[in-house]
């Protein structure tokens, strides 16, 4: 599909070039002047493959068209628009197709560059390095290194930096990926590689970068809001310009020092804005501005909402696609059924003690025969994604008593108490425990008010809540004569 062209719209190209002859070219965004340059940057991050959008009005190309409206934007102008990263994994429109459908996306949108997030490795190295080499953008991390030879593995298409040109000015930009990746991806993924000090990538590749003559200096993450302020008091000596942040899913835009931070929020739900003036004559910024900014309110963009569609038609055919074989059918009140399917979310995310599930989550049977993609569909048919909270034993046990037929992965029950399963250890009162829910459930559902209430930050992976099962199912590699055997 060809590519967004500002040209197409020349109504849109009139109106602006009639603009500059009425008001003057001070009035259009980031317009070049003998002395002065504006650069915009439009950021989002943990987009999980949020094309079609969590709510209706709030897909990729509405936040397109929402640009071009409201931010004035062209892809031949001022701006750069980035992303903090995990930009694949999430519903069946990106997840059936292992991220291909969200990278045409944003190829489209002309994203400049991307951090490389701990889910860009969920579907292996191979695919990650044949995403990257579809993207018409970069994916960046100066802290990403082979285990063997300590370099950074270009192999698979990452690179520590990039520099670009934008409106004569030349701007380096670095990504960082959060340190966290092997225990929030599968470990069996990146056990050949490891994450490095953020501190120590940066003070190695700021003179790399400076050294290519560069005007602004701007670092992506995959790494929290906190950590990422932590870093621009700490390195206010590498003058850098703006650092964005990701993975924590914080919509925020503020100041440390002289570093614009920003952070994009989830699912293209929102974005930061920031804009840099910069003195052509004193070679320095004269000027910052940063806000954050919700999709809503706007139009498809029609070139964007095409390659939507056409997504969308092949995630109903992938649908199709056989993944395992169950000899009989098994009712969605089965006990094997309901503890096989909450226990999948444990084995995807080493990192969780605990999983819950609310005993109507799973809608209808298991059928007899081949199972499809479509077959799980049908039995988790919500677009419901998985939070990870902390929560104290006390609440644990007082979550587990409000809610509604919890289904638990993790735990077993004694007459006064639960243990944890791996190590028959009691649950502690004061212990914090890293739990998995379903976001239904962290909205207060079936009476599980007490969640969010005690983790008011829980953070929401943007993985399908099916996708764990899916990925249980394929593991087992089922057959007529081999069939599923439930837990």
């Amino acid at each position: 599909m060809p590519l967004r062209s500002f040209h197409k719209h020349p109504l849109r190209c009139l109106f602006a070039v009639s603009l500059l002859a009425v008001i003057g070219c001070s009035a259009v965004p980031g317009a070049i002047t003998s002395t002065e340059r504006t650069i915009i940057v439009l950021y989002t991050n943990d987009e999980h493959g949020w094309m079609e959008g969590v709510t209706p009005g709030q897909g990729a190309a509405n936040l397109y068209d929402l640009w071009i409206t409201q931010e004035g934007y062209y892809p031949e102008g001022p701006f750069l628009i980035l992303s903090g990263g995990d930009n694949w994994m999430g519903p069946a429109v990106s997840t059936s197709v292992e991220g291909e459908s969200m990278v045409q996306v944003m190829n489209a949108m002309h994203y400049a560059a991307s951090a490389v997030g701990n889910h860009e490795f969920d579907f292996g190295l191979d695919v990650m390095q044949e995403r990257i080499a579809e993207a018409d953008f970069p994916y960046l991390s100066a802290n990403t290194f082979r285990r063997d030879t300590k370099q950074v593995p270009t192999d698979l298409g990452i690179e520590p930096f990039t520099v670009v040109d934008v409106q004569g000015l030349r701007i380096g930009i670095i990504g960082l990926t959060t340190t966290s990746t092997p225990r929030t991806t599968n470990p069996t993924n990146v056990e050949s590689l490891e994450f490095g000090d953020y501190e120590q990538a940066l003070r190695a590749t700021v003179p790399v970068v400076r050294s290519a003559g560069v005007d602004l200096l701007f670092v992506i993450a995959h790494v929290c809001m906190e950590p990422i302020r932590q870093l621009a008091a700490l390195l206010d000596d590498l003058e850098i310009q703006m650092m964005g942040a990701g993975h924590c899913n914080e919509l925020a835009a503020e100041q440390i020092n002289d570093t614009v931070i920003l952070g994009g929020g989830s699912h293209l739900t929102s974005y930061a804005r920031a804009s840099f003036q910069y003195d052509l004559n004193n070679r320095h910024l004269s000027g910052v501005d940063f806000s954050v900014h919700q999709n809503q309110a706007s139009a498809l963009d029609p070139d964007i909402a095409a390659i939507v569609q056409y997504w969308q038609q092949q995630a109903e055919a992938a649908m199709s696609v056989v993944i395992g074989f169950s000899a009989i059918a098994v009712d969605r009140r089965d006990p094997s059924l309901q503890q096989t399917f909450i226990d999948s979310w444990l084995l995807a995310d080493a990192t969780a003690d605990v999983a819950i599930s609310n005993g109507g989550g799973i809608r209808s049977a298991l059928p007899a025969g081949p199972v499809t993609a479509g077959s799980v569909f049908g039995m988790l048919p919500f677009d419901n994604t998985i939070i990870a909270t902390s929560l104290s034993g006390a609440t644990l046990k007082q979550v587990l008593a409000a809610g509604t037929s919890p289904q638990v992965a993790g735990l077993l029950p004694t007459t006064n108490n639960w243990v944890e399963k791996k190590t028959g250890a009691v649950l502690e009162d004061k212990k914090l425990y890293r739990v998995l829910v379903n976001r239904f459930m962290y909205a207060g559902g079936d009476n599980y008010e007490g969640i969010a209430a005690a983790d008011p930050e829980g953070f929401d992976t943007g993985i399908s809540y099916r996708q764990p099962f899916v990925d249980w199912i394929k593991a087992q590699n089922s057959t007529a004569s081999s069939p599923l055997q439930l837990q």
